[in-house]
């Protein structure tokens, strides 16, 4: 009832593995850092890229080198449908990513997909893994441990922290995002903020018809299943669970627990 399969489809997730042998959903945040230090194989290459410093320029990556941006012509087509394009001497460079002036890179242990795009004034702090045809936008914070699948959305002015974006996830904007989930499909409306830390120290419970589950965590935000969709100005209390294909009303603070698929949270 409270595994990965149940809330999401990990077919087409490129790191559906994080979830294997996990009693429940939530687990895979307990073992996010060590997954992601295993899984990074690729250190961003220096140079242009300083660390902590905006990028002065525009910066391509193809095929694992740096490609001068100068020597390119863009087209800043729809990410997320591939319509990012990149030639060099008039040659289509195929899954060439484009990380804009004005980024900041944190370290350099960023694992970045095919087709992704970083805008200017984004910050990413290493670890951190992007997969393809992803949009990282003007003002995103990604803090570290994040592991975003394809063809996502972390938008203006939203903060993600030690967190999973299966593919086709998308937080457009104002949101913040700390020790979360999203399902497939999944959206954010503006605002939305899903808090991670109680009050009262201890472990976060997930509230169930059989009682309290406890999840043996401190920190733990939302899980959202597969095509969840939040209104503007929503909020999810720490361990909020919610199944598939439901919608957390705007303006409404989702309470704590376990609310199950086609759920309508007012």
């Amino acid at each position: 009832m409270f595994d990965a399969p149940s809330f999401f489809d990990l077919a087409e997730f490129p790191y559906a593995h994080i979830f294997t042998g996990q009693e429940y959903v939530w687990n895979a945040l307990s073992d996010l850092k060590k997954f992601i230090d295993a899984s990074i194989t690729w250190i961003l290459p220096g140079g242009v890229i300083e660390n902590g410093v905006p990028l002065p320029v525009p910066v391509v990556l193809h095929e694992g080198a740096l490609v001068p941006a100068g020597d390119c012509a863009i087209v800043y087509g729809n990410t997320l449908k591939g319509g990012l394009e990149v030639y060099r001497n008039d040659e289509l460079l195929p899954g060439a990513s484009v990380i804009m002036a004005g980024a900041t890179l944190l370290g350099s242990r960023m694992q970045i997909g095919k087709g992704v795009l970083i805008e200017s004034g984004a910050l990413l702090k290493e670890p951190v893994i992007v997969s393809d045809q992803t949009e990282i936008r003007q003002g995103a914070y990604l803090r570290g441990y994040c592991l975003i699948g394809k063809r996502c959305v972390v938008g203006h002015t939203t903060e993600v922290k030690h967190s999973i974006f299966l593919n086709d996830a998308k937080a457009g904007h104002f949101a913040y995002l700390g020790d979360s989930i999203l399902g497939g499909d999944a959206n954010l409306g503006a605002g939305t903020k899903m808090a991670n830390l109680r009050f009262i120290r201890g472990d976060v419970k997930v509230r169930t018809a059989e009682g309290l589950l406890n999840t043996g965590l401190r920190k733990l935000g939302a899980i959202l299943g597969d095509k969840v969709q939040t209104g503007c100005n929503s909020v999810t209390n720490p361990g909020t669970v919610i199944g598939r294909e439901s919608f957390l009303m705007p303006n409404t603070t989702a309470p704590s627990g376990y609310h199950p698929p086609g759920s309508v949270i007012r």
